[in-house]
């Protein structure tokens, strides 16, 4: 039989919260200075860029710091009554904005935590509140307005829900925290009890530094004990989910790309002539323009969060990485992008034979033209 779930018989959570992220991709990049500028002088509301706060600098640090930008409050709708919801956005000079909702918890039992961040779930999930989002994300792109260089119109979003604890109604350790409460209810969403290889795999990805801190990761979820208040492990989690939605992004980008590349490049050599040489270059230096491009926007968004000496976030921040599938869809990226190399190898090769073919012509002609003058003369 399986072993029953822990019991949370007289544990409660006295203070913590519960974040909802949606992420969006909007532009090609953001000048993160101009945003700020004209936010400051249209929005007038607080702005700050952002550092993890409780780590040095020399350990971990963001490549180039978001913009945070204070969106106000919110009432979400829930089944009890409303609930006000503090907005935050967050801008990455690659083109991404996550906003964030945060409702406080105040002295729930630890199944009420669980049923409140499902609850959430439910209220500000895809489709009841698309309105919801849409809104805050108009508010921002008009706060901003020129600071998004090359809007796009992408649909690609990301979203993750994360519950924090930050203390409880007794002194918890992480142990006591893995012993007592039941994660799965909180982790999973499911209200039916899960089959024992399921709730291993859901409780795989966590993480302890001190004896009363900890971390559970799922691939949308997580739960975080963190008595300090340190929002850092939150940072890393957030700038996870960035570099999966711009990986994302990329990734079909080229996929519609490479079959249109390969369509022009067929029509260039169906419509051989004299001029071909100028439309295989032109085509080659289009391929090489967009190489060029995807690879400055990727790596930018690999060097988003540089981590050095701190040992434990760089172990949450791999993990995140690896949960989220980001190397995986990296991977994509780099192979269609060696395609796209390869064909600019051709097409530039292609251009080289087809110029030296109509210089080796115009010599032929040239001579035979001298050669006829001067049996004429």
């Amino acid at each position: 039989m399986s072993p029953d779930p822990p019991s949370t018989a007289g544990v409660d959570v006295d203070a913590g919260h519960i974040l909802a992220y949606r992420l969006f991709d909007v532009a090609y990049a953001i000048d993160l200075a101009k945003a700020e500028d004209v936010w400051a002088r249209t929005v007038r509301t607080g702005s700050t860029r952002g550092r993890l706060t409780m780590t040095p600098p020399k350990a971990v640090a963001f490549g180039v710091p978001p913009l945070a930008l204070s969106l106000g409050t919110v009432t979400l709708a829930f089944p009890e009554g409303p609930l006000p919801a503090i907005a935050t956005a967050r801008l990455y000079e690659f083109g991404v904005v996550s906003i964030a909702l945060r409702v406080a918890v105040e002295r729930l039992s630890w199944a009420a935590l669980a049923q409140r961040l499902n609850a959430v779930d439910r209220v500000v999930g895809p489709t009841p509140a698309t309105g919801l989002w849409t809104d805050l994300l108009d508010r921002v792109r008009q706060g901003v307005g020129d600071g998004l260089v090359r809007p796009t119109a992408s649909t690609l979003e990301e979203d993750y829900l994360v519950g924090v604890a930050t203390a409880f109604s007794e002194q918890m350790t992480a142990e006591a925290v893995i012993a007592r409460l039941d994660l799965v209810p909180l982790l999973s969403g499911e209200q039916r009890p899960l089959s024992d290889s399921a709730r291993r795999d859901l409780l795989r990805h966590r993480y302890s530094y001190y004896t009363d801190d900890l971390v559970v990761l799922t691939w949308d979820r997580a739960f975080i004990y963190e008595p300090r208040g340190d929002a850092d492990v939150i940072d890393v989690l957030e700038v996870a989910n960035a570099q999966l939605l711009e990986m994302r992004y990329y990734d079909e980008l080229l996929d519609a790309e490479l079959p249109r590349m390969y369509n022009l490049v067929e029509a260039a050599r169906r419509r051989w002539s004299l001029p071909g040489a100028r439309r295989f270059a032109d085509l080659a230096r289009r391929l090489y323009a967009m190489v060029a491009e995807v690879t400055e926007l990727t790596e930018k968004v690999d060097n988003a969060l540089q981590v050095t000496e701190d040992v434990y976030l760089a172990r949450i921040y791999a993990a995140a990485l690896e949960l989220y599938r980001v190397p995986t869809v990296s991977a994509a990226v780099d192979r269609k992008l060696s395609i796209i190399r390869d064909t600019y190898t051709a097409l530039y090769d292609e251009a080289s034979g087809s110029r030296s073919g109509l210089l080796e012509i115009i010599i032929v002609v040239m001579i035979a033209v001298e050669i006829i003058l001067a049996i004429i003369r």
